[in-house]
């Protein structure tokens, strides 16, 4: 089964910066998509980022300048950099994989790690 763990969450003023680690083990296809989603309480779930199989990159809009996803060649590491922090990017981030990025929030469809809490104060 494939395995998701996630590192590097933590408490940053507003405009700080934090790079989220996550690492996959168990089977892997080469075609899934893997990306980040987040959620705060009360807040709906939401895909922040993801690669697709093709290498082609999407990003949330209200992250999009701010945040940076990458992935090494190996494809066992993703990445999240996250700078210009604002309180409202306060919630638990997921590492995830999915066979279509657009599966990401399906949790049937996906798999996910356990999260890394990111705080970010005003």
């Amino acid at each position: 089964q494939v395995q998701l763990a996630e590192f590097g969450g933590g408490s940053v003023q507003a405009g700080g910066s934090l790079r989220l680690s996550c690492e996959r083990s168990g089977p892997y296809v080469d075609t899934y998509c893997m990306g980040w989603v987040r959620q705060a309480p009360g807040k709906e779930r939401e895909a922040v980022a993801s690669i697709d199989s093709d290498g082609t990159i999407r990003y949330l809009d209200s992250v999009k300048g701010r945040f940076t996803i990458s992935q090494d060649n190996t494809k066992k590491f993703l990445y999240l950099q996250m700078s210009s922090l604002k309180p409202e990017d306060t919630a638990l981030y997921s590492c995830a994989t999915a066979g279509d990025c657009g599966w990401l929030l399906l949790r049937l469809h996906s798999y996910w790690g356990q999260g890394t809490q990111v705080n970010v104060s005003s």
